[in-house]
């Protein structure tokens, strides 16, 4: 810069850089993280129910002929018990030799209702003693009920103006004892498969340019009946 440029230019510029500057650094700020909302007290106490696996499995002598009556009778109880806890799978576990009466294990259930694709057979872990039985089960989820109202603390003492400990904790109690299956505190569902008649029959409406949707019926028109009582 030469000696001849004027004063007025020089803090023109200076202020022009300093805004860009600025804008920059705006630019590239990060806008702040909201905050995490606090937990209610209903939420603390569902956090703290204890929801723990407990096997459902009997045991079957293996036999050459086949099944016997009492097993066919205990597997049919296993059976219901499983529908009653909506268990997810039901696991055949077969020692070395019994493939056999493992497969009619399997079609038993099978016949018995359980879906084909929630009945598997596992050869047993060769890594313990080897057994005679077949091991036939599933397993179910027990939800702890937790309990309520051990200590009501004063409030005047503490002077946290706080929630009291046990608030929050029936609620937790009820849903942990009246849940069907505590399972559910623990994951959701798995999804049940899309309907694929359905989608055909809708994608081929669509593509013959006819109206896709449902037809209505004169029930569904939601008319004021004109009939005299």
């Amino acid at each position: 810069m030469t000696r001849n440029t004027p004063v007025k230019t020089v803090l023109k510029t200076g202020l022009w850089l300093a805004a860009v500057a600025s804008l920059c650094a705006c630019a590239s700020t990060p806008a702040p993280a909201p905050a995490p909302q606090a937990a209610t007290e209903t939420q603390v106490w569902a956090e703290r129910v204890k929801v723990t696996p407990a096997p459902d499995e009997i045991l079957l002598m293996v036999h050459a002929t086949g099944l016997s009556d009492n097993q066919r009778v205990a597997l049919q109880a296993l059976v219901g018990r499983w529908l009653q806890a909506e268990g997810r799978e039901l696991v055949v576990t077969a020692p070395s030799g019994a493939g056999a009466m493992a497969v009619q294990v399997r079609e038993r259930l099978i016949f018995l209702g359980a879906p084909a694709a929630h009945v598997r057979i596992v050869g047993a872990d060769p890594s313990l003693p080897p057994e005679p039985v077949l091991r036939v089960g599933f397993v179910r989820y027990e939800a702890e009920v937790p309990k309520c109202g051990q200590a009501w603390e004063s409030l005047t003492a503490t002077r946290d103006n706080k929630a009291y400990e046990n608030f929050g904790c029936a609620v937790a109690a009820n849903m942990a004892a009246q849940v069907a299956n505590p399972e559910d505190l623990v994951r959701p569902r798995d999804m049940t498969p899309a309907d694929a008649g359905r989608r055909d029959t809708v994608m081929g409406k669509y593509r013959r340019g006819e109206i896709t949707s449902s037809a209505r019926d004169d029930q569904a028109s939601g008319a004021i009946s004109k009939a005299i009582p």
